[in-house]
């Protein structure tokens, strides 16, 4: 079995983005801690892009590690 780090990386960061999304959505009904980003929920927008990055990061580690294995077991049968 191949290791890929995408996907341990993907992990982190999904559950990262998954916290800040969280936090962002359960704190957006207080104005004043986003009051010094000008109103702007920088934990749910950051938190949604980290989220989006993990998910790929994940989807291309999976993909990756499947390809080396299906490699190496054409390489074995022959």
């Amino acid at each position: 079995m191949y290791y890929d780090p995408r996907i341990s990386i993907g992990m982190l960061f999904t559950l990262v983005g998954a916290i800040l999304t969280a936090l962002g959505l359960a704190t957006r009904s207080t104005a004043e801690t986003y009051a010094m980003s000008m109103g702007i929920d920088a934990n749910l927008w950051w938190g949604l892009v980290l989220l989006v990055f993990g998910i790929t990061a994940l989807i291309f580690g999976r993909r990756g590690q499947a390809r080396l294995e299906k490699e190496n077991l054409v390489k074995e049968k022959k």
